[in-house]
C-alpha cells in the first residue's frame, strides 16, 4: 500500500513538474496560412524616385511605362519591407567601393542575402508588370 501511494506520488509531481516547462503559445500559426504585405509602409518620395528612375531605364515617360513602372514597386514592396528594401539598396550601391571600406558592404551574407532577395523581388515584379 505504501509502494502504490509513493508511486502515485511520484507520478503525480512527475507529471505537475512537467506542466510547469510546456509553453503554450496562442498566436502560432501555420506560416502558409500568414499574408504579410508591406506595401503601405514605403515612403511616397521614395515610391516617386523608384518610379521616375524605372521610366527612364525603360525609355521614358509613356503611359506603358508609367503603369508598369508603379506596379513594379508595388510588387517590390510586397517583397520586402521598407527597412530590408532600404538596406539592400545600401549594399549594392556600396559594394562598389573599392578596398577593405568597401568589404563591410560586400563580405557580410546579410548584405549578400538582402542583395539577392532585392534582385529576385526585382526580377518578378518586371515579370509581372511589363508586357513583353
Amino acid at each position: 500500500m505504501k509502494i502504490t501511494r509513493f508511486l502515485s506520488y511520484g507520478l503525480l509531481i512527475s507529471i505537475l513538474s512537467s506542466c510547469s516547462t510546456i509553453q503554450i503559445s496562442k498566436t502560432e500559426k501555420a506560416p502558409d496560412t500568414q499574408t504579410v504585405t508591406y506595401i503601405n509602409e514605403y515612403p511616397t518620395q521614395e515610391r516617386v524616385e523608384y518610379v521616375l528612375n524605372c521610366i527612364a531605364k525603360h525609355g521614358g515617360l509613356t503611359f506603358i511605362n508609367k503603369y508598369a513602372c508603379s506596379c513594379k514597386i508595388d510588387k517590390v514592396a510586397e517583397k520586402l519591407t521598407y527597412k530590408e528594401y532600404e538596406e539592400a539598396r545600401t549594399f549594392t550601391f556600396m559594394r562598389s567601393t573599392p578596398g577593405e571600406k568597401g568589404g563591410v558592404f560586400r563580405d557580410p551574407s546579410q548584405a549578400k542575402d538582402l542583395r539577392t532577395r532585392l534582385k529576385e523581388a526585382e526580377q518578378r515584379a518586371e515579370r509581372l508588370c511589363f508586357v513583353k
